[in-house]
């Protein structure tokens, strides 16, 4: 299952950190950020509930960049 997230970050770079993160995550499939549209897809592996990975995809996403945003 894939998903569509809108994001608030500040630069390309940080960008590219969320994207990092998210993609690490259990639970995660694959994980792309593009900073132009602020927008995050996520695909989810088999059998995972997305609203429990996106609380930990934010977790995450905070560790490396505490003032990015991921709307749920």
């Amino acid at each position: 299952m894939k998903k569509t997230y809108k994001i608030d970050v500040d630069c390309a770079n940080c960008a590219n950190k969320m994207e990092e993160a998210a993609r690490k995550t259990s639970g995660v499939k694959d994980a792309t950020v593009n900073f132009m549209t602020l927008k995050m897809g996520v695909e989810f592996e088999d059998g995972q509930d997305p609203k429990e990975v996106m609380k930990q995809v934010r977790k995450n996403c905070k560790r490396v960049e505490d003032d990015c945003e991921i709307y749920l």
